[in-house]
């Protein structure tokens, strides 16, 4: 049975808690590969597939704890990003992680990257939630690739959530979100992250 488009905020929110919770559970890279899609990125800092950086690889002694702070959700909840703050014993900083909803349901991270290691923001009282209009944008979205960098980017299924990341030959990484408004695509999310920074 297909499943229904429709955006549903409150399901990303809860899988990216519980994706924390694991961390604190599981281990802070046994959450990573649980939680992942197929052929799902990192930032290490260049491009990496998961899948291959995660294999094996050592648990912190401390697991880095983080929470989202906003979520944008494309209108048929085919894709959302979320931004939020983490914590670890010696750094904190700000991330961003592109979610992608399963063919049964489920929602799975497809990239992940840390953006600021110079302090998280403080948590809001209310997670923000914005959902783009559903009157679909006349033609495929765009976004300005930015200079100098392996520059890739992805849309939605109903093309109304599109996001951007790029990384330089000497680690500085970029990413960019843009959500349809219903007359033009706003930027909800624009940084470029200096090389080298340390990763959620």
């Amino acid at each position: 049975m297909a499943l229904t488009p429709q955006a549903n905020p409150s399901a990303v929110i809860a899988a990216e808690l519980a994706f924390a919770r694991r961390a604190q559970e599981k281990g802070q890279w046994a959450a990573f590969r649980m939680t992942a899609a197929a052929g799902a990125e990192m930032f290490a800092p260049q491009r990496v597939k998961a899948a291959d950086w995660l294999k094996g690889r050592a648990e912190p002694l401390s697991a880095v704890r983080w929470q989202p702070h906003a979520v944008w959700s494309s209108c048929d909840g085919s894709f959302a990003v979320t931004r939020g703050g983490w914590e670890s014993p010696n750094a904190s900083g700000s991330y961003a992680t592109i979610w992608q909803r399963q063919k049964n349901g489920e929602l799975k991270w497809i990239a992940d990257m840390s953006l600021t290691a110079d302090g998280a923001a403080a948590a809001p009282e209310m997670i923000a939630a914005r959902v783009a209009e559903c009157k679909s944008p006349p033609s495929e979205p765009r976004l300005t690739p930015v200079a100098d960098t392996d520059w890739q980017t992805g849309t939605s299924l109903d093309r109304t959530l599109v996001w951007g990341t790029g990384v330089s030959p000497q680690g500085a990484r970029a990413v960019k979100v843009a959500l349809w408004n219903g007359a033009s695509f706003e930027t909800v999310l624009e940084q470029t992250v200096p090389a080298p920074v340390a990763a959620r």
